[in-house]
C-alpha cells in the first residue's frame, strides 16, 4: 500500500507541484510588494495631549472613528503590482513610569484626517508628531533558560463570535452625557492601572486597526473572505428562532413566545452592532520593567486592565497568546520564547498585524468591533478619570486651527 501510494505521489507530480509552488511564490510576492508599499508611505506617530477638562461623551471619539473608516477596494494593478493595502491605524495608551499617554500611529498621508477628525470633536486638544517610545526598548539577545526578559506581552480575543458585542459606553450610560460626578466611564480601571506604574515599568497597550470589508481576489486571497453582516444576520434569525412555539398556540395564531428581557437585550443589541461601521482589530500589550523594577502584579494588572468590557450574556475579551509557555520541556532551551519575545516586540515597533511577515501572530486572528466598541476601549476621559500622570494642557484651546478642512 505505502508503494502504491508513493507511485501515485510521484504520477502526478507535474500536476500539483506547479501549484503549490506557484502559490508560494504568489505569496512572497506579496509579502515583499505590500511591504515595500507601506515603507515607501511613510508612517507618523501622533501625540494626543488632552485638555484640562473633557465634557464630550465617547459618543466624540465614535465619530473620530466612522471618519478613520477608510476601506476602498483595490484593482487587480493595486493588489498585484503596487502592493497597496488598507490603511491601518494603531490606538495606543501608553505608561511610562506612570505618566499616561495617548497615541494614534498612522500611514503619514492619513496625519491630516486625523488631526481634522479629532480637532473637529475635541477642540481643547493638542497634538503633535512624537518621537518613537518604543525606540530604545530591546530584546537582550539569546537568553538562556531560566532567564527572564525585561517585558511581557500577551495577545487578547474575544470570548464569542464577533457578532456579539462588549459592554460598550452606551451600555454604561455615557451616551446620555450624564453630569461628570454620576459617570461611570469603564476606561477609568485601565487609567488607574497605567497611573500605578513605578520607577523602571512601563505599560503598553496597542489596538491596531483597519476598516473590515469583504474580501476577494484583488486582495490577494484566492478564496473569498465574506464580511460579517450574513453571519450576524443568521445569529439573530438563529435566537429569533429559538422563540418558535412547538406547534403554535392552540387559542391562538401565535408562532412566537414573547422573549424574555434578557433575550431581549441581546437581540437588540445584535442589531445595534451591525447597524454601525465595522473594524478588523488586533490587540497587544506590554508590561515592561527594570530587573529592580519587576512586580507581577503589573502582569496581574494588564490581564485585568479589560475585564470591565465583558458582559456575562454578551462579548469580552480574554487572554488568547502570551510570551511565556506552560510546561518547561515546551522549551527547555528558551529558543522559541527568544523567538516569540523578538517577534511580538517587533510587531508593535511596526504597528503590524494585517500583512506578512506579522499577520496573524501565533495564530490569533483579528476580531471585529465596531465603532461603538472601539470608542469604549479608547477615547479621552473626562474629570471622571483622575488619574493624575495624565499630562494636561494648562490652557484651553477656543477653536480647531482655522486652516483644517471639517
Amino acid at each position: 500500500m505505502l508503494a502504491q501510494a508513493f507511485d501515485i505521489f510521484f504520477l502526478f507530480l507535474p500536476l500539483w507541484a506547479p501549484i503549490i509552488l506557484g502559490y508560494i511564490a504568489l505569496k512572497i510576492w506579496l509579502s515583499y510588494i505590500c511591504a515595500d508599499f507601506i515603507v515607501k508611505e511613510g508612517s507618523v506617530l501622533l501625540e494626543i495631549k488632552l485638555p484640562r477638562e473633557i465634557l464630550k461623551s465617547p459618543l466624540a471619539m465614535e465619530l473620530v472613528f466612522t471618519g478613520l473608516h477608510q476601506g476602498a477596494n483595490n484593482t487587480l494593478i493595486d493588489g498585484y503590482i503596487k502592493g497597496k493595502t488598507r490603511p491601518s491605524f494603531s490606538l495606543e495608551i501608553v505608561s511610562i513610569e506612570g505618566q499616561v499617554k495617548f497615541f494614534i500611529w498612522s500611514r503619514a498621508r492619513f496625519r491630516r484626517l486625523i488631526e481634522t477628525q479629532i480637532y473637529a470633536q475635541y477642540p481643547g486638544v493638542e497634538i503633535y508628531e512624537a518621537e518613537d517610545y518604543t525606540k530604545n526598548v530591546h530584546h537582550p539577545g539569546n537568553l538562556k533558560p531560566g532567564a527572564t526578559a525585561p517585558f511581557w506581552a500577551a495577545y487578547f480575543k474575544l470570548l464569542k463570535p464577533d457578532v456579539y458585542p462588549i459592554k460598550t459606553y452606551v451600555d454604561y450610560g455615557l451616551d446620555k452625557d450624564p453630569k461628570e460626578e454620576l459617570k461611570i466611564d469603564p476606561m477609568t480601571s485601565v487609567l488607574e492601572y497605567m497611573g500605578s506604574m513605578r520607577k523602571g515599568e512601563q505599560a503598553w497597550i496597542q489596538i491596531v486597526v483597519q476598516a473590515h470589508r469583504k474580501e476577494g481576489f484583488n486582495d490577494g486571497r484566492l478564496f473569498k473572505k465574506a464580511d460579517w453582516t450574513d453571519p450576524g444576520k443568521k445569529e439573530i434569525k438563529k435566537l429569533i428562532d429559538s422563540l418558535k412555539l412547538d406547534g403554535g398556540d392552540v387559542e391562538s395564531t401565535a408562532k412566537y413566545r414573547q422573549p424574555t428581557k434578557g433575550e431581549s437585550e441581546i437581540i437588540t443589541a445584535l442589531e445595534r452592532s451591525l447597524s454601525k461601521l465595522p473594524f478588523d482589530v488586533g490587540v497587544r500589550a506590554f508590561y515592561i520593567a527594570q530587573p529592580e523594577a519587576f512586580n507581577p502584579i503589573g502582569i496581574a494588572g494588564l490581564i485585568g486592565s479589560f475585564r470591565q468590557y465583558s458582559s456575562p450574556t454578551l462579548n469580552g475579551f480574554k487572554q488568547a497568546k502570551n510570551t511565556n509557555f506552560d510546561y518547561p520541556w515546551e522549551d527547555f532551551r528558551r529558543k522559541r520564547r527568544n523567538g516569540i519575545e523578538k517577534t511580538m516586540l517587533e510587531a508593535y515597533k511596526r504597528r503590524a498585524f494585517f500583512q506578512e511577515p506579522y499577520k496573524n501572530p501565533r495564530g490569533v486572528t483579528p476580531f471585529i468591533l465596531n465603532t461603538e466598541e472601539l470608542a469604549t476601549i479608547f477615547h479621552f476621559p473626562g474629570s471622571v478619570a483622575t488619574t493624575p500622570t495624565i499630562p494636561k494642557s494648562m490652557s484651553k484651546k477656543g477653536e480647531p486651527p482655522p486652516n483644517l478642512p471639517i
